[in-house]
């Protein structure tokens, strides 16, 4: 289960980069019981709608949360009365709702593209791997040995365990350094004057999502052109409450 996953370590790096690592798992955890009222939320409007128009309203939804988020950060952090202190405390905890917004974002695409990895390590790799971009899809085919094209749908049953654990080990190296420097710069970039620290942490997280975005279209695919009554079964009860 996620709970007894977490518990173990992240097989990926130690040291200054371990609390990012912490925080990515912590998000992990959180956020996997949350996919299916995420993806009822993406079918309220239209409860027929095809996994691919889902698709869509997930990135739509996405978007718009990852962005009003670090606008709202930003103007806060940039008000005359806040100091520099409490601005940097503010864009740190908007660093893992980010995290957060992200991650179920990406276990949501999954679920809708029929990927349902039970095991931490494949969350682990799906997560870095998208929020990595083509640094991530090209890590992940010359380690595992698959192509990039579409990696997200062979994690579940084609790629072993061990292998993962190699993956994940560079993954998370890369995911330290480039996303936590990202967002290192979006931070700094936000304690300046009132409105234009809103702009610089609404404008950058809304960037930051759209490649997201582009490279979770790479790494799934197109969505299966109809619902699995297997998947689709328990949201409809929910789309009728």
């Amino acid at each position: 289960m996620v709970s007894d996953a977490l518990e173990r370590p992240v097989p990926a790096s130690v040291g200054r980069g371990q609390p990012i690592l912490s925080l990515l798992d912590k998000a992990i955890g959180a956020q996997a019981p949350l996919v299916g009222k995420n993806i009822v939320r993406a079918r309220q409007r239209n409860p027929e709608a095809t996994p691919a128009e889902v698709v869509r309203t997930l990135e739509k939804m996405y978007v718009s949360a990852l962005a009003s988020t670090g606008a709202a950060v930003g103007a806060t952090a940039a008000a005359p009365a806040v100091g520099t202190g409490i601005a940097l405390a503010l864009s740190a905890g908007e660093f893992f709702s980010s995290l957060e917004l992200s991650t179920l974002f990406v276990l949501s695409l999954a679920e809708v593209h029929g990927v349902q990895p039970d095991e931490i390590e494949r969350r682990r790799t799906l997560v870095m791997g998208i929020l990595l971009g083509e640094s991530g899809s090209t890590t992940i085919g010359k380690i595992a040995e698959r192509t990039g094209k579409h990696w997200a749908r062979q994690l579940v049953d084609k790629v072993p365990a061990a292998t993962l654990l190699k993956v994940n080990k560079v993954l998370g190296k890369n995911f330290v350094t480039k996303y936590g420097a990202k967002h290192g710069i979006i931070v700094l970039g936000r304690v300046v004057p009132f409105g234009i620290g809103a702009a610089i942490g609404g404008g950058a997280n809304a960037t930051m999502a759209a490649l997201s975005v582009r490279a979770a279209r790479r790494a799934f695919g197109p969505a299966p052109q109809e619902w699995p009554e297997a998947s689709l079964d328990p949201v409809l009860p929910m789309l009728d409450s």
